[in-house]
């Protein structure tokens, strides 16, 4: 996909009338629409001939500057394996004074929240959406506030209003029954609310309601330095704090244009992949608890305590925050924690092939994962579901790969065995874990032996070049994260914006959830292991 085939397709198909590079990655193309109704046609031409999907939308307020307007950024990514690491961003104005856009989620189901966030948090009107309740606030949420447009005050405390209930989708009829789950559950969860419509056991249909704890941390960013506002993404989720704070980190250093020391690097990518490790051994010992396997889940349980313990030794506390920082690594591994390392993930590799032997072996276990929550190939596609729910189902996509970052930027980057299976399920989702967790295994010991003496940092500077944009995609141990940042005149943080993978995979476990019957919800939930936190942000 060359840049002349795509800018002409697209000024075939519509009114653009700049098209142009104005990120910080050489690579992106930015397709500037004169009218907000092209935007359909422009979609249609990236989604189809050219086989790209949605990978995030981020509306700003820029009513204070020249433009005097709102601006709304469709970014999509290739979808096929091989071709160009890039970004194509849709760039659209909106009025201020009739703020919307024609909806594109019934064309990109994918679409869906970012659509309905777009116009909880900014007031832009998705013209056309199939579903127009509010996503982001919750019942009582004043109207005409939005708590993302310049002029709202980020300390203003806002009052809450009467408001009706929720319109949930209702079902009627002989034997159907209505089960509301949440938000407050009885284990140590954040809160999410499930309203499940069935027939005795089988699930008619899942309503998922989430952003219980909304915190406003995009809103908290704007206007703070580049290193204040690190802190804060590294801490948008804490078992995702590598991957948060390495994406924010990469963003940042495409707008200061500077490269990362090697061995900064390798150090970012062995944190990358022991966050990958111990939230996958994680996630199959809390799948087993939904299979009522409590072995497994105790060994589970076992096993990512012994990486968390280890964690601590390596950064100081069990979550591997304050080894990334912008500019490099702030910590070096010495000779002895590298053995501490080599020891602890040889350990874990014996255990996790030792308990996949007990769990395979047991016909209960996998009677009760097979054909459970399965998640179709083509619907993962459409709702561009990311990391091992996409792979379980036969999409082959990984942001090492497509996006590299850290250890994977080069002319020879590692070989990385992405792994994939078809059949879409709850077991399928535990495979494609555990072989995984094999696979970082692999590329820790890789990276080890290819650490060399260096430094661990390059400086920044001060201020940063203001008015730029910075992009990157960071392969989380739940899938592509996309963050998109944008600085000040003044070289602070403009606009900041994180499409987790749990946001874009939510919508995914509602349809899966069809699949099963009510009992198997909790399975097929911890099955995706989704983050709260980093959807509600």
């Amino acid at each position: 996909m060359t840049d002349a085939a795509l800018t002409d397709a697209l000024r075939a198909s519509t009114n653009a009338s700049i098209v142009a590079n104005v990120g910080s990655r050489p690579s992106d193309l930015t397709v500037r629409l004169a009218h907000t109704g092209d935007l359909p046609a422009a979609a249609a031409v990236l989604i189809g001939p050219h086989a790209m999907a949605l990978a995030t939308v981020v509306a700003t307020d820029e009513t204070k500057s020249p433009d005097g307007d709102f601006k709304v950024r469709y970014i999509f990514e290739p979808t096929v394996v091989g071709v160009p690491d890039r970004f194509v961003t849709l760039l659209v104005s909106v009025d201020p004074a009739h703020p919307d856009v024609p909806s594109l989620t019934a064309a990109i189901p994918a679409a869906n929240w970012h659509e309905r966030e777009m116009r909880d948090l900014f007031g832009i009107v998705p013209v056309g959406h199939p579903d127009p309740r509010p996503l982001v606030v919750h019942d009582g949420w004043p109207q005409g506030v939005f708590p993302l447009r310049k002029s709202f005050d980020g300390s203003r405390h806002v009052p809450v209003e009467p408001a009706e209930e929720f319109p949930h989708l209702v079902a009627e009829g002989e034997g159907v029954f209505e089960i509301p789950v949440g938000p407050i559950h009885a284990g140590i969860i954040e809160p999410g609310h499930f309203r499940f419509t069935s027939v005795g056991e089988t699930v008619l249909h899942l309503d998922a309601r989430l952003f219980y704890t909304h915190r406003g941390l995009e809103k908290r960013m704007e206007g703070l330095s580049p290193l204040d506002a690190f802190y804060v993404a590294e801490r948008i989720c804490g078992v995702c704090s590598v991957a948060h704070g390495l994406g924010y980190c990469e963003a940042l250093e495409q707008i200061a244009d500077v490269d990362i020391p090697p061995r900064a690097r390798l150090i970012r990518s062995i944190a990358l992949e022991l966050e990958r490790l111990y939230n996958h051994v994680g996630d199959i010992g809390n799948m087993c608890a939904g299979a009522a396997f409590h072995y497994g889940t105790a060994t589970g349980m076992r096993l990512k305590e012994r990486l968390q313990q280890m964690n601590e030794q390596l950064a100081g506390n069990r979550f591997l925050r304050g080894l990334v920082i912008p500019g490099g690594a702030h910590l070096d591994l010495s000779d002895d924690l590298l053995r501490v390392l080599g020891a602890t993930v040889q350990e874990t590799l014996a255990g996790l092939d030792h308990l996949m032997g007990r769990i395979e072996a047991n016909p209960s276990v996998v009677d009760r994962l097979d054909d459970t929550g399965v998640l179709q190939h083509q619907a993962a596609l459409d709702l561009a579901v990311a990391g091992v729910a996409a792979r379980a189902s036969g999409v082959d996509r990984d942001a090492r790969r497509d996006h590299p970052h850290g250890a994977f930027v080069g002319p020879t980057p590692p070989d990385l065995h992405v792994v994939t299976a078809s059949e879409g399920d709850a077991m399928a989702r535990m495979t494609v874990r555990a072989l995984e967790a094999r696979e970082s295994i692999r590329l820790v010991g890789e990276f080890v032996q290819q650490l060399e003496p260096g430094p661990l940092q390059v400086a920044l500077a001060e201020p940063l070049p203001g008015q730029r944009t910075g992009i990157s995609a960071i392969e989380s141990p739940r899938g592509e994260a996309v963050h998109w940042l944008r600085t000040d005149a003044a070289g602070h943080v403009d606009r900041y914006h994180l499409r987790s993978p749990s946001y874009h995979n939510w919508p995914a476990v509602a349809l899966a959830a069809e699949t099963a019957i009510v009992p198997d919800f909790p399975l097929v939930n911890k099955s995706f292991e989704l983050c709260y936190s980093c959807t509600d942000r």
